[in-house]
């Protein structure tokens, strides 16, 4: 296994839509534990393929509370059919590190997909696997959380990774 580059905001490589995955292979099983091992490296509890710069419909989560007795779950191909109410929910993002805000997003969720090894699934989820499978979606359809904040709360966070970056660059 291999830890993987996590791409940053505002690479453009985020922003592209993930084609479905249409070959479980050999070399599909390599990405997932690779995707596995870098996530919960960063720490993260969810991961997508478009993330480490595979624009393959895929994303690895582990929204486990008990990190001793981990959940690991592959969603390929994922679609949501039904959703419940909205709530705001705090959320941040691996590809934009160190910064976090209010999204809404479904509470509870009923969705399909398929397995590591292609076989097809339904789940119901709520709460924070819920809200981690809309995130990753999101990342496969090529958007970031950031784009449900409003513009100038856009524009505030841009600013504000601009000057850190630069102290960083100082540093």
């Amino acid at each position: 296994m291999a830890l993987l580059e996590i791409l940053q905001h505002p690479d453009p490589r985020l922003r592209q839509k993930a084609a479905p995955v249409t070959q479980f292979d050999e070399a599909l099983q390599r990405l997932i534990d690779d995707m596995f091992e870098t996530m919960y490296d960063a720490p993260g509890v969810g991961l997508a393929a478009t993330q480490v710069g595979v624009a393959k419909r895929l994303a690895v989560m582990d929204t486990s509370e008990d990190k001793a007795q981990p959940k690991p779950m592959v969603i390929i191909n994922p679609e949501i059919f039904e959703a419940g109410d909205r709530q705001t929910m705090d959320e941040g993002c691996l590809s934009v590190a160190g910064y976090s805000d209010k999204v809404e997003r479904y509470n509870k969720l009923r969705m399909r997909a398929l397995d590591r090894h292609g076989q097809p699934f339904e789940l119901e989820a709520e709460g924070l696997m819920a809200q981690a499978i809309q995130h990753e979606i999101d990342h496969l359809d090529g958007k970031l959380y950031i784009d449900y904040l409003s513009s100038l709360k856009r524009e505030r966070l841009r600013k504000k990774m601009e000057k850190d970056a630069r102290h960083k660059a100082k540093a």
